[in-house]
């Protein structure tokens, strides 16, 4: 037997030495799990350091402010919005916000974008559309919607020229210089019929209007003139519409966005107006709802849950309501809304809904609803419906209108129950 066969039995020779470093065996697994908890705890911090309200809302990019612009002109821009005075909107984004009254500055977290030149054959600017999406909370729903980038200062047929002056985003209701109201104005004057009968009144608000074409037109041509039409500040056509509306003898409401409880993630649109904002803020988008189209008596609110709680939010709005001569009307939607005390605080016109009509959208029980709604105009002498634009409330409301006049039943405008005499 070898030497070898006796000092290494069974092969068990001395193996060589390795050079080399070797991990620690939970090293790896500990450095896979440190980065992830390092950029948790810096991200942590980034929001506890920083002050942002509107961190988490949309934002949508929008090309402003078409046509040529003028020498050494500031070229303010806003997202969605037109700038005052024409020009292409800058590609830089102001940090600073000064409220309304700065044509070149924005609310924080807006965004801007240079709008694309226009060969000289192209259609007018003023036709350019751009698409945003409304979210619903409750149901998840997404809506896409159009808005109309039309420039500021545009003629817009619909309206009295005496009843508007300009601003940074387009012509908004104004009280004229010997004192004539917009809501006023446009009021429609009840029927001699009307007029003479002291039965009780019932005032009726569709909302919705002008996001589906299909709808909107069925709404102005199925109810009767004394059904108010709100409209929203989102849609391709929603001028023409709402000029449409009035020809039929109806009263219009713009629907403002608000605040909701669960916002962003139930979402009104563009340029809602935010409990977390400034005064100045919200006026500055405020001024761009009331802008989107003219002709209207007042506002309603749409969802706002939050923000008509929120006292130092509404306050501003309620107060330039008045100061533009126009009605506010509550939806009735929220229990804790404080528009009530402080429209009358600032002697704003007011009127709230009682009933949702269609808050169970079927036939039977609008049709209750609708009968409730009479109930309670016979026992106060008026009383304010709403309902929003779907093809049975549209139908259903419709129907019952035809027979209310037989019951006693004065259908009126929302004029008609916000600007009567507190005495009555």
């Amino acid at each position: 037997m070898a030497d070898d066969d006796l000092s290494a039995p069974l092969g068990r020779a001395a193996k060589t030495k390795r050079l080399g470093f070797k991990l620690p065996p939970n090293l790896l697994s500990y450095g896979l799990t440190a980065v992830p908890a390092l950029f948790i705890c810096a991200y942590a911090g980034w929001a506890i350091m920083v002050s942002d309200p509107i961190g988490g809302e949309p934002s949508v990019m929008v090309a402003t402010g078409l046509g040529p612009a003028k020498p050494g002109a500031a070229s303010p821009a806003g997202a969605p919005m037109s700038g005052q005075g024409g020009g292409q909107a800058s590609t830089q984004s102001p940090r600073s916000y000064d409220g309304p009254g700065n044509a070149g500055a924005l609310p924080p977290q807006t965004q801007t974008t240079a709008a694309p030149a226009q060969p000289a054959d192209a259609p007018p600017a003023g036709g350019s559309r751009n698409t945003v999406t409304i979210i619903d909370g409750s149901t998840g729903k997404r809506q896409e919607v159009a808005i109309p980038a039309s420039a500021a200062g545009e003629t817009r047929a619909p309206a009295e020229q005496r009843l508007l002056e300009p601003s940074r985003h387009g012509a908004i209701p104004r009280v004229t210089p010997d004192g004539v109201r917009p809501a006023e104005a446009y009021a429609k004057p009840l029927s001699p019929a009307a007029l003479k009968k002291n039965g009780p009144r019932v005032a009726i608000v569709l909302t919705g209007l002008g996001v589906s074409s299909t709808l909107t037109q069925q709404a102005i041509e199925r109810l009767p003139g004394p059904v108010t039409l709100a409209f929203m500040p989102y849609g391709a056509d929603v001028e023409s519409s709402v000029l449409r509306a009035r020809t039929q003898g109806h009263e219009i409401l713009l629907q403002a966005p608000m605040e909701p409880f669960d916002y962003p993630d139930n979402d009104p649109g563009p340029q809602t107006l935010l409990a977390s904002m400034t005064a100045d803020q919200n006026m500055d988008r405020l001024y761009w709802l009331m802008s989107r189209f003219q002709g209207y008596v007042g506002l309603v609110n749409y969802m706002g849950a939050r923000f008509t709680s929120t006292e130092q939010a509404l306050a501003p709005i309620m107060r330039e309501t008045a100061r533009r001569g126009l009605i506010f009307v509550d939806d009735g939607a929220s229990a804790r809304s404080l528009a009530s005390q402080i429209a009358s605080v600032n002697n704003v016109p007011f009127a709230k809904s009682e009933i949702a009509l269609d808050a169970v959208p079927t036939v039977a029980q609008i049709d209750r609803a609708l009968i409730r709604l009479e109930a309670a105009a016979r026992e106060h002498g008026f009383a304010v419906g709403v309902a929003t634009a779907m093809p049975t409330s549209i139908e259903r409301i419709a129907l019952w209108a035809k027979t209310a006049e037989g019951r006693g039943v004065v259908l009126v405008p929302i004029t008609a129950v916000a600007l009567k005499p507190k005495s009555s």
